[in-house]
């Protein structure tokens, strides 16, 4: 008498193959991988979303206008909410694609930290435009994103807070930087993270020192709230 057929048994789930796991055995071409994660992550970084927007909206270089900044803020004065909103967006897409990329590659903390902070320094002085890049509010909020989701909706929530009180961009990205590490302690306490929290939080600071002494003389500029569509 014929057996019935049997189908082979199911094998279990596993996790799937990641390409820094397949380089395991090969450390220069790992070691390869990561150097050219880090090197992408400063040349998208350098992208201005601020000057793009603007030359194909058709609106004056920020670079030439307003505060002189390539920003969302500095967009919003010249070129209403859409500009600011384009180019809010791609700023933060400029941080969060990076460091995803490099998660999905399996890459360690380390790394993802390190891609985090080339992105940003991208920003800051993006190798296509001269090095004269944005202040990178926008940016960090998006590598903190991509980094670890909570601490980066923690830290926009905290940005939307204090604009909504205060009206003054720069105090809400000043204070909401400074409160970060904390967050960053309290929900995914790594080292390497930390220092690259650290390094770019000095750096947006740095950045904003002549918002800080605006604010500190009662002159710094408030977020416009007529700017048209």
């Amino acid at each position: 008498m014929c057996r019935a057929h049997q189908p082979p048994p199911l094998r279990p789930l596993q996790e799937p193959i990641r390409l820094t796991h397949l380089l395991e055995s090969f450390p220069i071409a790992r070691m390869m991988l990561e150097v050219l994660l880090i090197a992408g992550g400063y040349l998208f970084g350098s992208v201005s979303s601020a000057i793009i927007t603007c030359r194909v909206l058709g609106l004056p270089d920020p670079r030439t206008q307003g505060s002189g900044n390539p920003g969302a803020t500095n967009v919003l004065r010249i070129g209403g909410k859409k500009a600011a909103g384009m180019t809010l967006l791609g700023d933060m897409l400029k941080g969060l694609i990076p460091v995803l990329l490099a998660k999905l590659l399996g890459a360690g903390l380390a790394v993802q930290a390190a891609t985090a902070v080339a992105a940003f320094l991208g920003h800051l002085y993006p190798v296509f435009f001269a090095f004269q890049g944005g202040k990178g509010v926008a940016t960090l909020l998006g590598v903190l994103l991509g980094l670890h989701w909570p601490v980066g909706l923690l830290t926009i929530a905290t940005w939307l807070l204090i604009a909504k009180l205060f009206k003054i961009s720069s105090l809400a990205a000043l204070l909401s930087i400074l409160v970060t590490p904390l967050y960053v302690w309290l929900l995914i306490p790594d080292t390497s993270l930390m220092i690259a929290l650290l390094l770019m939080g000095a750096l947006l600071i740095w950045r904003h020192r002549s918002n800080i002494k605006n604010l500190l003389e009662g002159t710094e500029g408030k977020i416009k709230q007529d700017s048209s569509d």
